[in-house]
């Protein structure tokens, strides 16, 4: 009798003599189906799956617009007509352009960063729950998912720089610089920290019903505080006593949003200034949420598809 029989049969008689499963799964070395798997195979798993990862991901790129009239455009409007619209309320009535310089392309530059980290968080927070039945049906580490709709985000940039890049250029009238071969990088970053955010907030998501309903929030009080429409260095204490403690604004700067989208601006924007720990903040955040994501998402992967 072959193992496989041999383990069917003392379960069978197991199951009639009261001796634990348990101890027969042990005893054979079997696993539970759906059994979690150790990290590194996790992460294995998720490379061989890297193919229909980057498909799911392009696919629901494509298919998103294509019911609409203007398809893919709406990739580039959606950033520029929202930029728009705080450019007219912030920026003219309420008189946050203050004495920034280029005003038009530090506003986009914080809209466009800020932009892809609140559609990746909030993409990530949807991830599981909307797609339950390709869970239940199929199984794959469930990490590929948040990680398709990360890429997903990342493709929209990729034509939002572009548009940003051109906008820098007229509106500042200065040409491109070799500095500005350091936007990979800072995209490398920002992509790494948006993986990690979105895997954090899958397992969030797919437990939590009501964070759907509290995201807009939190993301709404995210961007006030992440410098998008102001400079968070001319809101610090003037000499009349107006203004935030010098603390406050390091924090605001450490916030990893603002810390990407000071970076970028630092890049494309002469004459901007930065606090010089800047870049160490966006490579704290960048490893840290990549790290703890993976892990935090990893530890309930039984978990996801269940209720």
């Amino acid at each position: 009798m072959s193992q496989p029989e041999s383990a069917v049969a003392d379960a069978q008689a197991g199951g009639r003599s009261g001796e634990p499963l348990s101890k027969l799964a042990k005893r054979y070395g079997l696993r539970r189906a759906i059994a979690r798997p150790r990290f590194h195979a996790y992460l294995r798993q998720l490379w061989e799956r890297r193919h229909f990862i980057m498909t799911y991901a392009t696919s629901r790129n494509v298919s998103k617009y294509s019911s609409s009239g203007l398809g893919q455009l709406w990739q580039v409007l959606t950033p520029l007509l929202n930029a728009a619209i705080y450019y007219v309320m912030f920026g003219i009535i309420l008189g946050g352009k203050g004495n920034i310089e280029h005003y038009p392309a530090f506003l986009l530059t914080g809209m466009f960063v800020f932009t892809y980290t609140q559609r990746s968080v909030t993409a990530g927070a949807k991830s599981l729950s909307s797609n339950l039945s390709l869970i239940r049906a199929l199984h794959f580490p469930r990490a590929a998912l948040p990680l398709a709709y990360a890429i997903q985000e990342l493709q929209q940039l990729a034509i939002s720089m572009g548009i940003l890049m051109a906008i820098v250029v007229v509106s500042t009238g200065t040409l491109p610089t070799w500095f500005w071969l350091m936007i990979p990088v800072v995209l490398v970053l920002q992509t790494m920290f948006n993986v990690g955010a979105s895997l954090v907030m899958a397992r969030v998501g797919s437990s939590m019903r009501d964070m759907n309903q509290l995201l807009p929030f939190i993301m709404r009080t995210w961007l006030y505080a992440s410098g998008v429409f102001f400079s968070i260095q001319e809101k610090v204490v003037s000499a009349d006593g107006a203004g935030l403690p010098q603390w406050v604004a390091n924090v605001m700067y450490a916030n990893p949003a603002a810390s990407y989208i000071e970076f970028m601006r630092d890049i494309l924007i002469p004459g901007h200034p930065v606090p010089t720990w800047a870049w160490m903040s966006c490579v704290f955040w960048a490893v840290f949420a990549l790290a703890f994501g993976f892990w935090y998402f990893w530890r309930a992967e039984e978990r996801y598809g269940r209720g």
